[in-house]
């Protein structure tokens, strides 16, 4: 990585841009929606326009002052981020350069108040996707043709979901106690709950997540990933133990914390997503049904002590 710098490109540079992006047009065709002979004939005013346009930024990387990495960033209508454009020149590649130049768009991205962030890959590249879910990028099951032609799915990365850690354990107690069905089968934090803790985060088909917004941990949920031989082999994704702060209750949280859950799932592979819900929480089955779930069989469960 030495002599390797990473810049946002100015308004003053729309032709610099212009240089660079042909070339990755020419050198990679198939990577980019739009084709070397559509944006060759790109007015300089709609060069200049792109620079300028304060909801996007494009990020060049140089080598020994030579230009061999572009990556561009957008805020869109809704407030996510997107990730596009990313090439790297033949010459500069195997040194990390994607790697670079994807964490300052996730940076430029944060900086501007997104909690997602989002990008299209074509299927056949699989050095890119392999990138992208090395971040943490999971997909979002949107598929599409590229120009009718090239397969490629969607994929999305946020900020306001991730795998818990040990100093979460206490607010993870505390959330999934602060109600009145769970509170005497939860209890105070203590050894047990740190017992589980560990068990968990050493078995790789189970999984505690967070969410958390400005350093404070505001949702739960586990998820466990379960293969087996019903369903032609298919891996079901369990999903228990949700729960919102009550004070960001009704504002979306809770559907985007387990469309991130869904996500986690379909990114192993799993085949159907699962869970169980207290008869007693008539809300939280209403929310299920909103994001999809049937209520097509009848749980049982025996205490064994």
């Amino acid at each position: 990585m030495r002599n390797i710098t990473v810049e946002q490109l100015g308004a003053h540079e729309a032709m610099r841009l212009k240089e660079i992006r042909l070339r990755a047009l020419k050198d990679s065709p198939d990577a980019f929606y739009y084709t070397y002979e559509v944006e060759s004939e790109y007015s300089p005013e709609r060069w200049l326009e792109s620079v300028k346009n304060q909801d996007r930024a494009w990020f060049v990387a140089t080598q020994d002052g030579t230009d061999v990495g572009l990556v561009g960033g957008r805020i869109e209508d809704n407030g996510d981020g997107h990730l596009f454009s990313m090439w790297i020149a033949p010459e500069a590649r195997g040194r990390k350069l994607a790697s670079l130049l994807v964490d300052v768009v996730i940076d430029w991205t944060r900086e501007r108040g997104a909690t997602r962030l989002n990008l299209w890959a074509v299927d056949d590249n699989t050095a890119a996707r392999a990138l992208y879910r090395g971040k943490g990028f999971l997909p979002t099951g949107q598929t599409a043709l590229m120009r009718d032609v090239l397969p490629e799915s969607e994929y999305f990365l946020s900020f306001l979901f991730r795998t818990a850690t040990l100093a979460d354990l206490p607010a993870i107690v505390a959330l999934i106690a602060d109600d009145a069905i769970a509170a005497d089968r939860t209890g105070s934090y203590g050894e047990a709950h740190l017992h589980a803790f560990e068990a968990i985060e050493a078995d790789p088909n189970n999984e505690l997540v967070v969410a958390e917004i400005d350093g404070r941990v505001v949702g739960t949920a586990q998820l466990t990933y379960i293969p087996g031989v019903s369903r032609n082999g298919a891996t079901r994704l369990l999903v228990e133990a949700v729960r919102i702060a009550q004070d960001l209750r009704g504002h979306g949280l809770g559907r985007r914390l387990m469309e991130w859950c869904h996500a986690k799932g379909r990114d192993r592979g799993c085949a159907l997503v699962q869970l169980t819900s207290d008869k007693a929480r008539e809300d939280a089955h209403r929310f299920y049904r909103a994001l999809g779930y049937a209520q097509s069989h009848e749980g049982f469960k025996l205490p064994l002590d």
